[in-house]
């Protein structure tokens, strides 16, 4: 049974019921629960809840502390493409806007990968508009072979794909695979997607059991807060998690939850999820999550990203740039939305150090393997 089955028939007005229906002690209950079930989630994550927040705090702390010490690693997203065919109302790349649209060649892509080499980064993420003939298969594969001799770690977020076709990148050199369902809740999807393959909320949410599939060693799923009610999203996202940590065991598993920023097109986001909500929600993936990565991305704010390093997060990035060729060549092309966090990836390691953590620039390497 795919996770797609399991959604649809996810028990959302009753799980909203437990939400509306916590009570401190529930809340409590939950925190001192040796074994979190998604019931525990919920309270955690209830309105109930915020006036438990430091104690959450510190049961997250100590708990990311036990599972994956005193590191935090690195990582930078590397565009190679904002030329896109889907019409998604909250994104920069969308078709409808009329911004410089850019593919790298092979060759730049490397160069900007040689870029962040020098910054110190060892995993890079690769991203891209979906666009079939600007980016197509044959050219993913190419790209990753060709960083694939020179970098630790790639991952991949582009559109979603067969499995045969992630078997070939595998065979590439790729191991990981990024796709954020954005929301769950498939109304809410089809309003916010309105053109393009993208629309097809199945296809997407199948995704990470494709990758899987084919072998890629690292999974990573999200939901983009704001889209939607971000309580039901993260009830949705830690079942997801879930549902992938039991079928899809190989594969370790990372979770982002990325907040809309500004971006071309002045899409106004409907949901708020306020910074001690945001707060919230990491330390409740973290307790009732314990073993999967948090990532943090530069979306956030540097003094929030400074607290969340010790409650629970184990992935971010820095200095990023969200489009293509941006590394090398900033603004020469459309960008996908504004970073908040623009710090340096040197200033954001000694900010690390600063806060009694180590940097890692590179926990994997395929030779190993």
């Amino acid at each position: 049974m795919s996770f797609a089955s399991i959604l649809e028939k996810l028990p959302l007005d009753l799980f909203v019921k437990i939400l509306q229906e916590t009570t401190p002690e529930k809340v409590k209950q939950s925190l001192n629960a040796p074994i979190k079930k998604i019931e525990d989630f919920i309270h955690l994550i209830s309105p109930a809840a915020t006036q438990s927040l430091e104690k959450m705090a510190q049961a997250s702390h100590e708990l990311t502390l036990q599972r994956f010490g005193r590191i935090i690693q690195f990582y930078a997203p590397l565009y190679v493409s904002n030329e896109c065919v889907d019409t998604c109302t909250y994104c920069g790349f969308n078709r409808e806007n009329e911004i410089v649209r850019l593919t790298l060649k092979p060759l730049e892509v490397l160069k900007e990968a040689r870029f962040l080499m020098k910054q110190g980064f060892r995993h890079l993420l690769l991203v891209s508009g979906e666009h079939p003939r600007s980016t197509p298969p044959e050219y993913i594969a190419e790209v990753t072979r060709l960083l694939h001799k020179e970098v630790s770690s790639l991952s991949l977020e582009l559109a979603p794909q067969t499995e045969e076709i992630y078997r070939q990148w595998v065979l590439a050199g790729a191991d990981g695979l990024v796709v954020y369902q954005e929301t769950y809740q498939k109304d809410m999807y089809a309003q916010v997607h309105l053109a393009g393959k993208k629309k097809n909320f199945l296809w997407r949410l199948e995704t990470p059991e494709r990758g899987a599939a084919a072998g890629m060693k690292r999974l990573g799923i999200g939901a983009l807060l704001g889209l939607s009610d971000w309580r039901k999203d993260a009830i949705a996202l830690v079942t997801h998690a879930q549902y992938l940590l039991k079928t899809c065991w190989r594969s370790s598993l990372t979770i982002s939850i990325p907040r809309i920023r500004p971006a071309v097109g002045g899409f106004t986001p409907e949901y708020f999820i306020s910074d001690r909500e945001f707060t919230q929600l990491i330390c409740a993936l973290r307790l009732c999550l314990p073993d999967v990565g948090i990532v943090l991305s530069t979306r956030e704010h540097p003094k929030l990203r400074n607290g969340l390093i010790s409650l629970g997060v184990t992935q971010i990035s820095a200095g990023s740039r969200t489009e293509p060729g941006g590394y090398e060549n900033p603004n020469a092309a459309g960008e996908q939305f504004e970073i908040e966090d623009t710090r340096s990836p040197q200033e954001m390691a000694e900010t690390v150090r600063k806060l009694g953590y180590e940097a890692v620039w590179k926990d994997w390497d395929g030779a190993l393997n």
